[in-house]
């Protein structure tokens, strides 16, 4: 038993304090991991509060479409908050340990952010069907107000599931080993480290993984089986082309994120390994944080012009 784990609360088998395996015994692999996972942090924490700070900032962009796309950069934001601080402290430090409250706490707003980024992808999905489907009927079926709640069910989605799994996780008990061979406190490597029958448990993240993942998922799919159909039918070369570009930013991130969530929370139990678990994990939580802002900034005209702007103000006045 590790010394950064501590046992035995009261009278019943309690686990107080987790601690996070060593990633490796070479000090410079380590080190190299760090490097990198520390400036891609750094890189989907810049392009992302300058995505949401464009938009914001330049009225151009007051739209349904920017105003999700903001949304999601504030989501990327605390997603990797959330997990990647302490997974960098982790590959540098001896000090590997957390407490069941830190880990609870983790676990918690992962999963919030994470959740709230599927229902939020399928929101933006709805408002692509409808610009390109139902052109004369989207200023008052995608209107301001309708907008703010479908951003607020996202958000109130994953305070729900966060609160639910998080809260029916650490109810059971842990009585060791406690070292999670993972980079963060995610359900799965947690739900292994429980006594007794978890079934009951395996069976709820799978079933919040079908609804949280897979359903919105599935909207998303219909809504683009719409979109391309109306696409085609386009008599204008140059719409189809317009349509398409404002819908593939979006097909692209969503393919990255669904992909590695779906392997990683749909996949039979027997399948896991924690090599592979990581692997995705840092995939799912480092790699599409950084890419969504690439992505999005690239193929994106309005997107490219309001962050030339926002920067050029800034660079006049540090000037000044």
């Amino acid at each position: 038993m590790s010394s950064n784990c501590s046992l035995w609360q009261d009278n019943s088998m309690s686990v107080k304090h987790f601690a996070f395996v060593k990633f490796s015994e070479v000090t410079e692999q380590c080190f190299l991991l760090f490097t990198l996972i520390l400036l891609m942090f750094l890189a989907s924490l810049t392009g992302n509060a300058l995505i949401a700070l464009a938009i914001w900032t330049n009225p151009a962009l007051h739209t349904p479409m920017y105003f999700f796309l903001a949304n999601l950069s504030l989501l990327e934001i605390g997603y990797t908050c959330s997990i990647i601080p302490k997974m960098l402290q982790n590959l540098v430090s001896e000090a590997r340990g957390i407490s069941r409250e830190g880990c609870a706490t983790q676990m918690f707003f992962f999963t919030l952010f994470g959740i709230s980024e599927c229902c939020l992808l399928a929101a933006m999905a709805f408002d692509r069907y409808t610009a390109i489907c139902s052109p004369l009927h989207y200023a008052t079926r995608m209107s301001r107000r309708v907008c703010v709640h479908l951003a607020m069910v996202s958000w109130g989605v994953g305070c729900i599931v966060g609160l639910g799994q998080t809260n029916y996780i650490f109810s059971l008990d842990f009585c060791g080993p406690c070292e999670i061979d993972h980079f963060f406190c995610d359900l799965p490597p947690i739900l292994a480290l429980a006594c007794g029958d978890t079934s009951h448990n395996e069976a709820a993240v799978f079933i919040a993984a079908i609804l949280c993942i897979s359903s919105p998922f599935l909207l998303i799919i219909a809504s683009y089986g719409r979109i391309l159909a109306s696409v085609l039918i386009m008599p204008s070369p140059e719409g189809r082309r317009k349509a398409l570009s404002t819908c593939s930013s979006h097909l692209l991130v969503v393919t990255l994120f669904y992909g590695s969530a779906s392997v990683t929370y749909l996949r039979p139990k027997a399948s896991h390994s924690p090599g592979v678990d990581k692997l995705l994990a840092l995939f799912y939580t480092v790699v599409t944080s950084m890419l969504n802002p690439v992505i999005y900034s690239l193929r994106n005209k309005e997107v490219k012009t309001a962050l030339r702007r926002t920067l050029g103000k800034k660079n006049v006045l540090t000037y000044r």
